[in-house]
């Protein structure tokens, strides 16, 4: 499972708040990202691209999850080494047919590039992984990753000031892969009432008796 919100930020400024950064590629394998619009867009067309050659072909065959994913990182580093890099963080996710299990792999901008049981992009990096670690295991159901996803999501809304509660969540299966429309966490703002004036006047009493 994927999940990401559809904020698309110019600056400080919240521009955009109806940006898809988690996609579909062929029949088992989807995308997502964070960092420069323009570059994912350019990422997506490219693989949308090979897709469709793939379908012209009219041999039944389609590529991987693995397969977009060598591809990309091979891309990214033959960008970077000409100084022109794909300023994107590319988490590629889906069902590999042949070996019938979960693939997810991590490309950024300068080629690095592995595979892991969970991944976060951007301050997701920062803030999400300690609670994924925490609370991830391989037979979780599918709503409790879900859950764990809105948890993460959540705690990245409350303290990224460019971060937003309206978020899509997408899965791949061995039945195929889906992506939902975008849908809004509800969140709970009534501890920011609480602020320094129920402290004012109040001090530190130490040890010896004395106030500071």
């Amino acid at each position: 499972m994927m999940a990401a919100d559809t904020l698309c930020s110019y600056g400080s400024l919240a521009r955009y708040k109806d940006v898809r950064r988690l996609q579909q590629v062929g029949t088992s394998t989807l995308i997502g990202a964070s960092g420069e619009l323009s570059d994912y867009q350019s990422i997506m067309e490219m693989l949308k691209g090979m897709h469709q050659n793939d379908v012209n072909q009219d041999d039944g065959y389609t590529r991987t999850p693995s397969e977009f994913f060598n591809y990309l990182r091979a891309v990214t580093y033959q960008r970077r080494n000409k100084g022109n890099p794909l300023w994107n963080q590319v988490l590629v996710a889906g069902w590999q047919k042949i070996e019938k299990k979960s693939f997810l792999g991590y490309v950024d901008l300068i080629g690095t590039s592995y595979e892991e049981n969970f991944i976060a992009t951007g301050f997701g990096a920062y803030l999400a992984i300690p609670l994924i670690r925490e609370k991830w295991n391989a037979e979780m159901s599918e709503g409790e990753a879900r859950a764990l996803l809105e948890d993460c999501l959540k705690v990245l809304y409350y303290r990224d000031c460019r971060a937003s509660n309206r978020i899509q969540i997408a899965k791949a299966t061995e039945q195929g892969t889906f992506v939902s429309e975008p849908y809004e966490l509800v969140t709970e703002w009534e501890t920011a009432t609480y602020d320094a004036r129920h402290n004012r006047g109040a001090g530190i009493t130490l040890s010896d008796g004395s106030s500071w």
